[in-house]
């Protein structure tokens, strides 16, 4: 797609049309963007109806993946997951999902007016992260509450955990309900040797790649699946021309495909090179002595390395500005104890090598003590103790503190009440860090002590928060006016 651009942007057609900039430069942005920046014209399709171009590229994706439909998205996965969910879920119904969605999930609950029972992922102790979801954890959701109408799961998750996708669906399918998978951080899975089957393949009926995400493409790019009979496709298309734009960016359309010819016509070699720069990478780690890392395997991601300083009094946030400040590494993301950093088939070797060798640095000088303890990690001064033994696992600490539905909670009057006078009380908005967005604090859950010491630990240590106000000392959240668990 991007050769058709080009020869048109190197035409001597003059575009009586959008785009505004009419192909000529304007400002400090390169003359190459603007010639290749179109809208809907003569030869080039239409994504809201595609017959020519855009359904041809479908369909080639459709094939890579294993998937009977697919549907190019231009907002990322989010809009995959809005339509995903509204699609398969009648307005008012009730849908079964996974805690440790992204934002985009609950935003289509609460656009649906959607019923929500959770499953909550269990957590890896050694690593402070959630695992994936299990079949179990499935059948026992489903067998307890009959009428739910569609499962959504995270897989792999951010931090890399992949679901058994085969089984669950399997599990779901027997309800008669169909399985959606935001697999966003999986668009690489299923296409070569070495690499887990993506859910297209193991069975699931919608699922969400973010193509930008682990393959070689521009940000916001991303597709959604579709298979099976359980999924009312028509109802599918007609979110997706909702939550899409009617003016999709042909640059991130071309994107899109450049990537995924590129998966077709050198993918065996590049991702064989992946698979052997990482296990090179994995094999030098195994000196480290006070780092630990998530190890590759059946149930976690290659390409997403999770380096975690649990045992030893260093933060995941120290971790990250020492990688940043003295190596010029940039990682995706930091949490209290870990930082992680994210591999696809475009990374160089010396990629990583720099990593390698920064690590194997830290870790010695971890060793010798010349790191230092975090002596820096709270810097807010927020009030916050020390977790305590026995502290009660995220879905029994809501469980026990039953709060409203999110359609309602979400449009209630609310007011602002500083941090520390929030617990008990219904939040009104959502808490994340961020990344990786995924909610803490849902409207109409209730802010338990565990949580506040959770958020105000990532405050101290300088980790991006979303949905507190304020700085310094003065952190606001917005709760619910009327009602607490007090009451």
């Amino acid at each position: 797609m991007f050769a058709m651009l080009e020869t048109y942007g190197e035409s001597d057609i003059y575009p009586y049309h959008m785009p505004g900039h009419k192909r000529h430069p304007w400002g400090e942005l390169p003359q190459d963007m603007y010639l290749r920046d179109i809208t809907e014209i003569d030869g080039f399709d239409n994504l809201h109806q595609p017959e020519g171009i855009l359904r041809s590229l479908q369909e080639k994706a459709a094939v890579l993946y294993g998937s009977e439909e697919c549907y190019y998205l231009v907002n990322g996965s989010t809009g995959g997951i809005l339509s995903a969910v509204s699609g398969a879920v009648p307005f008012g119904g009730h849908i079964l999902m996974a805690r440790n969605c992204h934002r985009s999930a609950y935003h289509a609950a609460y656009l649906g007016k959607l019923r929500i029972s959770y499953l909550y992922p269990s957590e890896l102790t050694s690593y402070g992260i959630l695992d994936a979801i299990t079949p179990g954890q499935v059948q026992a959701a489903l067998d307890q509450e009959p009428g739910i109408q569609a499962v959504l799961l995270v897989s792999p998750t951010y931090e890399g955990r992949i679901a058994d996708i085969r089984q669950i669906a399997g599990i779901v399918h027997r309800k008669g309900i169909p399985l959606i998978v935001d697999e966003a951080h999986g668009a690489h899975l299923g296409l070569a040797e070495g690499f887990a089957q993506n859910s297209c393949q193991a069975g699931a009926d919608l699922v969400v790649h973010s193509v930008h995400k682990t393959l070689p493409a521009l940000t916001q790019t991303a597709l959604l699946h579709v298979n099976g009979p359980l999924v009312d496709r028509e109802r599918v298309r007609r979110f997706l021309d909702i939550y899409q734009s009617s003016s999709p960016s042909y640059l991130l359309m071309a994107s899109i495909d450049n990537a995924l010819s590129g998966v077709v016509q050198q993918g065996e070699k590049s991702f064989a090179d992946f698979l052997g720069r990482w296990k090179e990478m994995g094999e030098n780690l195994k000196q480290c002595r006070h780092l630990k890392f998530l190890p590759a395997g059946i149930s976690q991601d290659v390409g997403k390395l999770l380096v975690c300083g649990k045992d030893i009094r260093i933060s995941g946030r120290q971790f990250y500005e020492t990688l940043l400040a003295r190596y010029h590494l940039q990682m995706e993301m930091a949490t209290e104890t870990s930082v992680l950093a994210m591999f696809t088939v475009n990374d160089t070797q010396e990629g990583y090598r720099r990593l390698t060798k920064a690590l194997l640095e830290i870790d010695r000088e971890l060793e010798s003590g010349d790191l230092g303890p975090d002596a820096g990690s709270l810097k807010e001064g927020m009030p916050v103790r020390q977790p305590e033994a026995g502290n009660l696992p995220w879905e029994q600490a809501q469980s026990l503190s039953p709060g409203l539905p999110l359609a309602e909670a979400w449009d209630m009057e609310k007011c602002l009440v500083p941090l520390e006078e929030s617990v008990g009380r219904y939040a009104a908005g959502f808490v994340n860090l961020y990344p990786p967005g995924i909610p803490v604090l849902v409207p109409g859950e209730t802010m338990t002590h565990m949580l506040y010491e959770k958020i105000a630990r990532w405050i101290g240590m300088g980790l991006t928060v979303q949905g507190v106000k304020g700085s310094g000392t003065g952190r606001y959240l917005e709760v619910i006016r009327t009602g607490s668990l007090q009451e």
